[in-house]
């Protein structure tokens, strides 16, 4: 059905926002992905560096109702090629008219120009996802060009059962996330991430943008030090960082600690850092009131995590793929 809809559209802006998240709701009540959105959250979307929401985003309505929404988000390095992100969502009452067609054919016609402004001498994919276990939708990314690509787990843990007992080695101090801290956290996860699958440099402006949001606990986040030969200061080796969604919070009744990044750096692996500030972040968070908490992993992650989630207590909940086209090429003009 391409991108000849009956719909009006429009980009996405503040204003907005009351029908976004009509939308959002309705599209989670259909496909239990549990995933809640407030106010605050849609605004720091629209606050992302990467982000440019004017040019790189757009709303289906049908009369007051915002029945399909789709935005780009360009990735900090291209290098070999830029995996530029697209997110969207079709209400599960106009799906099968051609609404998730268009979305993706809109996509493909915003990024081009997107692109050639970051990396004009760089390849461009597009990089989506589905729910595994969401059949239609990855029907309508196979019909539309697009390649599964990857797997990566989402998971949970009871965080009302036991914890294992997992202190930090010797010679590793664990402390937590500060502002004076925050570069050596992001060193760490720059290093401990490079050899990941469709992982990209996070960057001061992203990083910072992660750090402020309404969302990041810093005191759900701690950084492991080695002190052996440096009590005072030492050098970072490994992260854990916290957030808190209120929207899932009120939505669900329940407090959900989500583990947004687990790294540690090449001389810092197979030490027990990892699962040490794991289990010290999930302490803090059951302390707190927290019953669960959950993450995302690469089902074939290079540094064993799925196996290091397992064994601090995580079960998988879901699975996600990741789906890529190939768009454009400097070659091809």
């Amino acid at each position: 059905m391409g991108t000849d809809v009956p719909f009006d559209r429009r980009p996405i802006g503040a204003e907005q926002f009351d029908a976004w998240l009509e939308l959002l709701a309705a599209v989670e009540a259909e496909d239990r992905e549990d995933e809640h959105h407030g106010v605050d959250d849609l605004r720091e979307y629209l606050a992302d560096p990467y982000c440019d929401f004017a040019r790189g985003s757009v709303a289906f309505y049908d009369g007051p109702t915002m029945i399909g929404y789709g935005y780009l988000k360009s990735r900090t390095e291209a290098d070999p090629v830029h995996e530029m992100y697209y997110l969207g969502g079709v209400h599960p009452a106009y799906r099968g008219r051609g609404v998730g067609a268009a979305l993706l054919a809109w996509a493909e016609e915003a990024a081009l120009p997107l692109h050639l402004e970051r990396y004009p001498e760089r390849p461009l994919t597009l990089y989506s996802s589905s729910l595994a276990r969401n059949a239609p939708a990855s029907e309508l990314y196979a019909a539309q060009g697009y390649t599964a690509a990857r797997w990566f787990h989402g998971m949970t843990r009871d965080l009302l059962a036991p914890l294992p007992d997992l202190p930090a080695p010797d010679g590793i101090e664990v402390r937590g996330f500060t502002a004076e801290r925050s570069e050596d956290a992001r060193l760490v996860r720059n290093e401990a991430f490079r050899d990941h699958w469709g992982s990209t440099e996070q960057s001061e402006e992203g990083w910072a943008h992660m750090t402020s949001g309404p969302a990041f606990r810093p005191g759900l986040s701690f950084v492991a030090y080695d002190v052996a030969e440096d009590a005072v200061g030492g050098e970072a080796l490994g992260i854990v960082l916290g957030e808190e969604y209120e929207a899932h919070t009120e939505a669900t009744g329940r407090r959900d600690l989500y583990v947004s990044l687990v790294g540690t750096r090449r001389a810092g692996r197979k030490r027990g850092i990892a699962s040490a500030l794991l289990v010290q972040a999930m302490a803090e968070a059951r302390e707190a009131g927290f019953a669960t908490a959950s993450l995302g992993v690469d089902a074939d992650s290079p540094t064993g995590a799925l196996g290091l989630y397992g064994h601090v207590g995580f079960t998988v909940k879901d699975t996600w793929i990741a789906q890529l086209k190939p768009l454009w090429s400097p070659a091809a003009g």
